[in-house]
């Protein structure tokens, strides 16, 4: 009973912080917003260019499960790419109601269809996420060459182009760190050890399975792979943007392109990583809007209304393509947002 109460308050906490960052993200947004204006952009706004990236956006996602299909080889070949597709977009259709929640049901449609352990197939995930980090900071390392003053716009005045290369490099070290096996059970050593004996087996039981979901990075023949399908997934992002800017005629009245597309690709997906809300509305609204306003010089209600399309034809299209899934594989939440005992085997 004392644990119901526990994961009760737990819950509370969660979706108050969640809502109060909805809630903070939205009137930031919106703050000195002329809505007359921002209503008359929007009725000058060529839609035609807003649905045009509706296939890309499907196809990046069709592109991630190809490459979670990668990861997943080492642990059971998948014949269908359908499957970890249908998976990745209830993930998306899941996560635009609670944040974070699809991560968890996606590698167990997977484990419980696929019959393999969940915990291996929840490694891909963070792998999977590892990967996503290193692939945003080297793009964040290529649009810094190409776009060196309009970058250091966007950094606190005491950050030099030295430092920032070094934090870079860190955070890609970091991340490569997380994934080598003899690191995490050093990590459970030294601090879980000296405390329970029985915990520190139990959790270290956890991490071999979890290991064999990280067996992909023991394959060096692989990487080349895995940096192509990354590259052609963060591609497929940032095209949708840069076809936006057709909308709005940015690429003659700012001469916005692919690498323009690409920086706020960049900076919205860093900060919907560090600061998520349900399917990251408000969050990228400020960001993607205030990098234009800043990079840009574009008007606010302008770069507003241009954030606002984005991210909702984004968001439209995996919330129905993945609430479709959804109800395809008869999923129910209450029954199956536990990872029954069986599935970590």
């Amino acid at each position: 009973m004392q644990s119901g109460l526990n994961n009760t308050i737990k819950k509370i906490i969660q979706w108050t912080l969640t809502l109060a960052l909805l809630v903070a993200s939205v009137w930031y947004a919106f703050k000195g917003i002329e809505l007359d204006k921002l209503a008359h952009i929007f009725a000058e706004i060529n839609y035609i260019y807003a649905i045009l990236p509706v296939p890309i956006i499907l196809l990046s996602h069709w592109m991630r499960a190809w490459r979670w299909k990668t990861f997943l080889a080492p642990v059971k070949e998948i014949k269908s790419v359908y499957s970890l597709f249908s998976a990745v977009m209830i993930l998306y259709a899941v996560n635009a109601i609670t944040p974070r929640a699809g991560e968890f049901l996606r590698p167990l449609i997977i484990s419980r269809k696929e019959k393999i352990s969940y915990s291996s197939t929840f490694a891909t995930i963070i792998l999977e996420r590892v990967i996503d980090v290193i692939t945003l900071m080297l793009l964040f390392g290529v649009t810094f060459i190409l776009l060196r003053e309009k970058v250091l716009q966007l950094l606190p005045p005491d950050i030099s182009p030295n430092m920032l290369i070094i934090i870079l490099i860190l955070m890609i070290l970091i991340a490569l760190v997380s994934l080598y096996p003899p690191f995490i059970n050093s990590m459970l050593r030294l601090t879980v050890r000296p405390i329970s004996a029985r915990l520190y087996e139990k959790l270290l039981s956890i991490v071999e399975k979890f290991k064999r979901g990280l067996a992909i990075v023991k394959s060096p023949r692989q990487y080349l792979r895995i940096a192509l399908e990354s590259a052609i997934i963060w591609f497929l992002y940032s095209l949708p943007l840069y076809i936006i800017f057709f909308a709005f005629d940015f690429q003659n009245t700012h001469h916005l392109g692919l690498v323009d597309a690409t920086m706020l690709v960049i900076v919205a997906g860093i900060g919907v990583t560090i600061a998520p809300t349900p399917g990251a509305v408000g969050v990228f609204h400020v960001l993607v809007s205030g990098a234009m306003v800043s990079l840009y010089g574009i008007d606010k209600e302008v770069a507003l209304a241009y954030a606002t399309v984005v991210h909702g034809v984004s968001k439209l299209t995996e919330t129905i393509v993945g609430a479709g899934f959804f109800f395809k594989e008869g999923i129910n939440l209450k029954t199956d947002k536990e990872v029954p005992e069986g599935a970590a085997k």
